[in-house]
């Protein structure tokens, strides 16, 4: 009797589920209908009656059958659709999303039985967005009324590509949320200011009785403090042989950039054979919006796939699609792109009135890459983690680069980047309510891979950029027009990725010469002489170019350098021919002193790896305000040594371990990622083991 009684209750549930869904829809299409009425009074080129004029009881019923029609057909072929336009480049379907939804709508009409209704095309493509943008808010909001509905609904987010759906493990999934850029003294202001509510009740800051269920550790990079050494480090263990964002490799004749995606394929391959370990993500994890794949199984937005043929296996692009498959998630995403546009050209405009200072160009298409890395990235990056959180996978790492974008621009402490990360805190609690439907638990971890240091750039203080200094000293000629150095950002690989445009121009291959290649990462310079095939010391710059390394080490805006030396093995040179062998520099670390503990460390790691450039500069530093000076065009700035972009943070909860002892320092993203795996094993079991290189370089360090 037990048995027939809990089945008559199921079939009683059951009933209500699909008479509440029954009502749903009914609200939707009632809904859509007034819509389309609405928009029919509104618009002259759209109208649901015939020439002659027709009943308001006829009328109304052909706006009934023309939104239900456009209903069935968003719901069924829309899907088809974008399956078949695979091969269209991402940005592309995001704005044909808009003309296929107009189709829709023509067709809806074209089917209506009463024989009514006609449109121009070009007023099609509103009537349908505004319609899509509706049914999708007025069935999100009954939805939203329902646990299990609104669990379906986001369910639809997910990666359909998944081969299996294995019973899903009780054990705690892991989510880590990188927030490019973020440093942590940037954090802690944000929230002290009630701009990150969510992470403030997280931490327990927000004044309230609840005890914290996260803490804050700040940790430190290495000497190049930038997204392709720290991810890397982060999700493969290994930041051997990156020195910068960007350096010209002489053996093979080519310039690594960390955000192409040749070259963040090559660096993970590289990290993967240093460490004999595919990665933090090998089981049953998911990397999205992320230069590198961690070895996950789910891909989406991974760059270092991104240059692939595309495949089964390689989803570089898929979580794109995903998204726009919903024609009102298009819409929504559009909206408000176009209205990131305006801010920032608003913003702009206003802060060239005032005559702000450090300032820096934001013309051209910057508006679109910082609405697209604002908007976009973030919507389809949140939406590809909801899905994997209600897939039940077990450890998911994605990034948000919408506030290191803005602030290279805009500077870190700026208005507009605090509306930044004020939009990237409503994200994390959307991720954390997404968590209470999910089939199994999860704890959030939230970090990002370094921060940025305010100054001016290089070239608007003096006049000149690197490049024409390192020309005047090797004594050729410097152009009387200074050029600017480009940035290179996460958010324009995005877009480049996105539009199958990945490789940057220029930058890929340069012909063997005797002038010097010099390159740009933040406030870290890179010069390199390519027809030498080795890296060349100090003796033989200074027998080739007598001027060029006191021209250098003298200059106000430079803090010190880096070269090989065949008396020391390596040194270190400062202003007024301060010359220090690295093996000196614990007890005189002469112009590093300024520059803070790790700083020696983390010059003599970069010093021995194989493809460091002939000449390592970073640019001076000023303690008192953390101001640097970019030799890129950026006033929020990392990639070198000085200030807060050395300082990233780790947010984790209280249940894991500490992530280093007390006292102890959390030094490199190799010990991040130590972190990471100990706190997956904590969680789902023994530990995954380091792999071989890994572990000698660990028993290294600790001895």
């Amino acid at each position: 009797m037990r048995g027939v009684g809990w089945r008559r209750a199921a079939g009683r549930i059951g009933w209500r589920r699909i008479a509440r869904q029954i009502g749903r829809s009914v609200a939707v299409w009632a809904v859509s209908t007034l819509t389309m009425l609405a928009l029919a009074l509104l618009l002259p080129d759209f109208r649901l009656q015939s020439a002659d004029g027709d009943s308001a009881t006829r009328i109304a019923l052909t706006a009934a059958l023309g939104a239900g029609a456009f209903g069935i057909l968003s719901a069924v072929v829309w899907p088809l659709l974008v399956r078949l336009l695979l091969l269209v480049p991402a940005l592309v379907l995001g704005l044909l999303v808009f003309f296929l939804n107009g189709s829709l709508l023509l067709v809806a009409l074209r089917l209506n039985p009463t024989g009514r209704g006609a449109v121009a095309p070009e007023t099609a493509v509103i009537v349908a967005a505004v319609m899509s943008a509706v049914a999708s808010a007025t069935g999100g909001a009954l939805a939203v009324r329902d646990d299990e509905a609104y669990r379906r609904r986001l369910h639809r987010l997910a990666d359909r590509r998944r081969r299996t759906d294995p019973p899903c493990a009780t054990t705690p999934g892991l989510v880590f949320l990188q927030l490019d850029g973020v440093g942590h003294d940037v954090l802690t202001a944000a929230v002290d200011k009630g701009l990150m509510p969510t992470l403030a009740r997280l931490l327990a800051v927000d004044g309230g009785t609840q005890a914290p269920t996260h803490r804050l550790t700040p940790w430190h990079t290495d000497w190049s403090s930038q997204t392709g050494a720290s991810q890397l480090g982060i999700l493969h263990g290994s930041t051997y042989d990156v020195p910068a964002f960007r350096w010209y490799e002489k053996d093979r004749g080519e310039v690594m950039v960390c955000n192409r995606p040749t070259s963040a394929a090559e660096l993970q391959r590289r990290a993967v054979a240093h460490t004999g370990d595919g990665g933090l993500l090998t089981v049953d994890g998911a990397s999205r919006g992320n230069l590198f794949s961690g070895g996950a199984g789910e891909q989406a937005l991974v760059l270092s796939i991104a240059a692939r043929r595309r495949s089964r296996e390689n989803r570089s692009r898929a979580g794109y699609f995903a998204y726009f498959s919903d024609p009102a998630n298009a819409v929504r995403t559009a909206l408000s792109f176009i209205a990131e546009v305006a801010r920032e050209i608003g913003e702009s405009t206003r802060a060239r009135f005032r005559r702000r200072r450090p300032r820096v160009s934001r013309g051209g298409l910057y508006p679109l890459v910082r609405a697209f890395a604002t908007v976009v990235e973030r919507d389809v990056v949140v939406a590809a983690v909801m899905g994997d959180m209600l897939a039940g996978r077990t450890a998911v790492y994605a990034d948000l680069v919408a506030y290191d974008e803005v602030a290279h621009h805009s500077g870190p402490y700026s208005r507009d980047a605090e509306k930044v990360l004020a939009r990237l805190d409503r994200s994390i609690a959307l991720l954390a309510r997404v968590a209470d439907h999910a089939p199994r638990p999860y704890r959030l971890v939230v970090l990002s891979d370094h921060g940025q240091s305010p100054g001016e750039t290089f070239h608007a203080r003096y006049g000149l950029t690197l490049a024409d200094l390192v020309r005047a000293g090797c004594g050729l000629h410097v152009p009387r027009r200074a050029g600017h150095t480009h940035s290179g950002t996460e958010a324009r690989a995005a877009v480049r990725a996105a539009l199958r445009r990945p490789v940057e121009e220029g930058e890929q291959h340069h012909p063997a010469r005797r002038e010097p290649i010099v390159l740009a990462s933040g406030n870290l310079g890179l010069v390199s002489f390519p027809d030498v095939r080795h890296r060349m010391t100090k003796e033989e710059i200074d027998a080739r170019h007598p001027a060029l390394l006191g021209t250098l080490a003298n200059h106000p805006g430079i803090g010190f350098l880096l070269v090989a030396s065949a008396a020391h093995d390596g040194v270190l040179l400062g202003p007024g021919g301060t010359e220090i062998p690295l093996a000196d520099l614990d007890r005189d670390p002469g112009p590093l002193a300024r520059f803070g503990p790790g700083a020696v460390a983390a010059v003599r790691r970069t010093h021995s790896f194989p493809h460091t450039a002939d000449i390592m500069v970073n640019s001076a530093y000023e303690p008192a305000d953390g101001e640097v000076l970019a030799f890129e065009e950026q006033i929020g700035s990392h990639g070198g040594l000085g200030g807060a972009q050395s300082r990233p943070f780790l947010m984790s909860p209280v249940e894991l371990s500490e992530p280093a002892a007390a006292g102890e320092r959390l030094t490199g993203a190799e010990q991040v990622h130590r972190v990471l795996r100990r706190w997956l094993g904590e969680l789902s079991g023994p530990e995954v083991p380091l792999g071989a290189a890994a572990a000698e370089e660990e028993d290294e360090r600790a001895a």
